[in-house]
């Protein structure tokens, strides 16, 4: 995500930095270089420009050009630019005061619709909001079983009527939601591969008839550029109310993100980053900012722990390596909850300074597999003491495992040192521990 401009903001940053003192001609060039640096980025010409105009007017102050550390004063001036340029304050989901609660979802054929109505369905579940999904989308081949499939999957049901005109499907859903005493209702709309009059009017027509509280535009954030112009259309005849970008991980350029708030004036409310159907994550501009400008994502981080590791998880963990009882299977566990965590990669990311410290490292996805079928290989009691893996051992696991006997012992050495690391961390306060403990990777 922004992987690309957030390496060429860097290295003019860093550049900046090793000038000192800056007057306007220092400031007018890297500004041309943060230009260049958007427009590759795919941010919209009109947006990228008012950006680098906005950032001159506070970067040329005297407060600026005077002080002893101007380049980390215009770091600050472009994150703060950032941050308004993305929306500001994250924004939520509005509900309404008399139920059901109706959110309509909108955009072109395989931006991701009925994939995402299912995982936001996922996230007001729990929330407490029980859903109602609503399959109105009647023309693309296999949409309705598509829903039905995700409504299965997480415990949710689909109203359908086969085909039929998707107004009515819509007001029937909600009609149904009403009678059960279902709090929302999701209405899965049909797209188009391009924008049509006919396709425009039958979403204008949902609208009058179910009043929608929220129209969310569901964007493929790899398009770039064109998902920015989709979505003004549909704004311009809908009245959208908030964006969600999908295939975020899979956009390193990130234009999108950069320009369809300013350019429509909707906020994006939620991102797509994965294809499992928990893979939905609020939007936070200041923390993308962050995350673009080297800074990492402490809360982000903090959130993605908080979802898969409990308080008492980590206290049992302190009280084993206060009793030096932590063996590899405690290790193999620490592994697998950082996994879920999602792609190691992206939470190296989110730890500030990392990124700057260890540029080139990369967390190869592969040898955290390898990592698990090498502790799977061992028998119970080589878990919990491997002092005992000699060299008949080694040979034995590296063949069970389908490894190299220096995987083995490479894996050893990480694991001795990461139980000295998690140690010396889980003594520092007695009967505390960091909230997030993670097993070392390193190369």
């Amino acid at each position: 995500m922004l992987e690309a401009l957030g390496e060429r903001l860097g290295a003019i940053f860093d550049r900046l930095a090793n000038r000192g003192r800056l007057n306007e001609s220092d400031v007018a060039e890297v500004l041309r270089e943060v230009r260049v640096a958007l427009l590759e980025a795919d941010v919209a010409l009109p947006v990228a420009k008012e950006f680098v105009n906005r950032i001159k007017e506070k970067a040329v102050g005297s407060d600026v050009l005077t002080s002893l550390t101007p380049a980390q004063s215009v770091v600050k001036i472009v994150y703060d630019e950032l941050v308004e340029l993305m929306g500001g304050a994250a924004a939520r989901l509005t509900y309404s005061d008399a139920p059901p609660t109706v959110y309509l979802m909108v955009g072109l054929q395989g931006s991701g619709k009925t994939t995402h109505a299912g995982k936001l369905a996922l996230r007001l579940k729990e929330q407490g909001r029980r859903t109602l999904l609503v399959a109105a989308d009647v023309y693309r081949p296999a949409a309705i079983d598509q829903l039905k499939t995700l409504g299965r999957q997480i415990d949710l049901p689909v109203f359908d009527e086969s085909q039929g005109d998707p107004v009515k499907i819509a007001r029937d859903g909600v009609a149904e939601a009403k009678r059960l005493g279902i709090p929302t209702v999701i209405i899965d709309t049909a797209g188009r591969l391009q924008i049509d009059d006919r396709l425009m009017v039958e979403l204008e027509q949902i609208k009058a008839a179910v009043k929608p509280i929220e129209i969310l535009f569901v964007a493929d954030a790899m398009t770039g550029q064109e998902a920015v112009n989709v979505a003004k259309t549909f704004n311009e005849r809908l009245g959208i109310t908030g964006v969600i970008l999908t295939k975020m991980d899979g956009d390193a350029r990130g234009g999108a993100a950069l320009s369809i708030h300013r350019m429509t004036g909707a906020p994006i409310k939620f991102v797509g980053v994965g294809e499992k159907v928990t893979a939905l994550e609020a939007f936070y501009p200041d923390r993308l900012a962050q995350r673009i400008l080297g800074m990492g994502d402490v809360l982000t981080l903090i959130e993605k722990t908080q979802s898969v590791y409990s308080e008492q998880q980590a206290e049992d963990l302190a009280k084993k390596l206060r009793k030096s009882q932590f063996t590899l299977d405690d290790f193999l566990d620490q592994l697998r909850q950082v996994r879920k965590m999602g792609s190691m990669n992206d939470i190296m990311k989110m730890i500030p300074g990392l990124s700057k410290a260890l540029p080139n490292v990369q967390i190869d996805e592969k040898d955290v597999s390898k990592t698990e079928a090498i502790i799977c290989s061992m028998t119970r009691r080589e878990r919990e003491r491997p002092e005992i893996l000699n060299g008949s051992r080694r040979k034995r696991i590296a063949l069970g495992s389908g490894t190299q006997v220096s995987d083995v012992n490479k894996l050893v050495k990480q694991f001795e040192a990461s139980r000295q690391m998690m140690k010396q961390l889980g003594g520092m306060k007695k009967g505390r521990f960091p909230k997030f403990p993670m097993p070392g990777l390193g190369r």
